[in-house]
């Protein structure tokens, strides 16, 4: 040990002279934090149970071919029957009712730009069944279906489960 040492170790002694020590017992006792669970697992497992049990024949308007079902060159055909089964995550929904085509397009670029720029990578889409459309049939169905084959990130896209809307919204699958 050298001089420099030696009087600081004096210097701190003399500093610390009078001080009493603190008992070593907490003030405040810490309380544990609850364990993080997700909030809609079981009831998404609950649904996907119900969906599972129930008759072979599905939604009648998914059997009469009105599901929609896209996927770009590349994506393997088991990522889309996760997509199918909603197996992944939604991360951001749109709900497109009530829209005229034209809105429902600029929200719909808005909204994907958006999911884009915060590298969603799983959306839901709701645009309805168009039962309020007359003889037309679902008008923003095949609007929105129209945009999402435009848009390069838009991997692939099915027609929601039943407990998600069915046929009047879409899951997309987004690259990230």
């Amino acid at each position: 040990m050298n001089e420099s040492d030696d009087e600081d170790a004096h210097l701190f002694r003399e500093a610390v002279r009078g001080v009493k020590p603190l008992s070593g017992q907490p003030d405040v006792p810490r309380r544990r934090r609850p364990a993080p669970r997700a909030r809609f697992a079981r009831a998404d497992r609950r649904a996907v149970l119900q969906e599972s049990l129930g008759p072979d024949g599905g939604d009648p308007e998914q059997a009469s071919g009105e599901e929609l079902v896209f996927q770009r060159p590349g994506v393997q055909a088991s990522v889309v029957r996760k997509l199918r089964r909603g197996q992944y995550r939604v991360q951001a929904e749109i709900d497109l009712h009530g829209l005229t085509v034209a809105e429902a397009k600029e929200a719909l670029r808005d909204f994907l730009a958006e999911a884009l720029s915060r590298n969603l990578h799983c959306v839901r889409i709701v645009h309805g069944k168009g039962l309020r459309s007359g003889h037309r049939g679902p008008v923003l169905k095949g609007a929105v279906s129209g945009v999402l084959r435009r848009i390069g990130p838009v991997l692939a896209y099915v027609s929601a489960r039943q407990v998600d809307g069915g046929t009047g919204a879409l899951y997309v699958l987004l690259a990230g």
